[in-house]
C-alpha cells in the first residue's frame, strides 16, 4: 500500500502563490499517473491537475488552467503542485493520489489545508 504525505499548505493572500508538495512510499509511484485533489466542506473532492508517469502530459480543471502547475520528480518519489495568482475559491483541503482509469488508486493522506484570504 502506498502511503502519501501532503504539506506546504498555509494562508495565504489572494494573488499569492504556494508551492504542495505530496510525497509518496514505495516503489511503484513512477509507473503511475498522479493528481491533486481539493475539497471543501460539504462537496465532493475534485480533480484539480493530473500527470502522466513520465511527465510529458498534464490535465487542469478549467478553474486553475494557467495558474497552476503539476510537476513529478519520480527520483524522489513526489508529485507537486505550484499554484499562483491565488484566489479565495482555491482555499480547500488538497489531497494528492495515483489516478488510475477508474480515478484514484490509493488511501487518502490527510492532506494539506491552502486558505486564501481575500
Amino acid at each position: 500500500q502506498v502511503q502519501l504525505v501532503e504539506s506546504g499548505g498555509g494562508l495565504v493572500q489572494a494573488g499569492g502563490s504556494l508551492r504542495l508538495s505530496c510525497a509518496a512510499s514505495g516503489s511503484i509511484f513512477s509507473i503511475n499517473a498522479m493528481a491533486w485533489y481539493r475539497q471543501t466542506p460539504g462537496k465532493q473532492r475534485q480533480l484539480v491537475a493530473a500527470i502522466t508517469s513520465g511527465g510529458s502530459t498534464n490535465y487542469y480543471a478549467d478553474s486553475v488552467k494557467g495558474r497552476f502547475t503539476i510537476s513529478r520528480d519520480n527520483a524522489k518519489n513526489t508529485v507537486y503542485l505550484q499554484m499562483n495568482s491565488l484566489k479565495p475559491d482555491d482555499t480547500a483541503v488538497y489531497y494528492c493520489n495515483g489516478r488510475g482509469f477508474n480515478g484514484p488508486l490509493w488511501t487518502w493522506g490527510q492532506g494539506t489545508q491552502v486558505t486564501v484570504s481575500s
